[in-house]
């Protein structure tokens, strides 16, 4: 028996460079027009973008809950890959670790986001159901939704 985590891995072709997301998931300014798993608003966003650094999201759904995830970067590679943990206020027990990777591709960029390391399967139904709300957004924020 093995006792492997939960987890989610998403991938998306995007109509734009690796730089312009990257920029979108990385800058504070940015992240505030469009970070949320819907069309809820983003409330605050900070990012310290180098290993060791912080972030963390303040954002609120449709149905008026508030969350802060927040975390620590843990590898960074301007344009192509960002590694960070991901934690719930008062809940440092269920620290997961999320993965952007960017590859360039005609037409855009191959996003492929990974959350490893999820507590259990609820964990994992309701997070993939946030990210994958959270990059049909990305598109939008960025000018190249179909």
């Amino acid at each position: 028996m093995t006792d492997t985590l939960p987890s989610v891995t998403i991938v998306r072709r995007i109509k734009a460079s690796p730089a312009r997301i990257y920029a979108a998931i990385t800058q504070p300014e940015q992240m505030m027009q469009w970070w949320g798993p819907d069309a809820g608003p983003t409330l605050k966003a900070e990012a310290d973008v180098r290993p060791g650094g912080r972030f963390s999201v303040v954002f609120r759904l449709l149905n008026g809950e508030e969350h802060n995830p927040t975390g620590i970067y843990r590898e960074v590679i301007p344009e192509k890959k960002l590694v960070f943990t991901w934690e719930w206020p008062g809940m440092p027990e269920r620290e997961s670790l999320v993965t952007f990777l960017l590859e360039p591709i005609e037409g855009g960029t191959r996003l492929t986001l990974t959350h490893e390391h999820l507590p259990d399967e609820d964990a994992r139904k309701s997070h993939e159901q946030g990210w994958a709300g959270l990059l049909d957004k990305l598109p939008i924020f960025l000018g190249d939704a179909e």
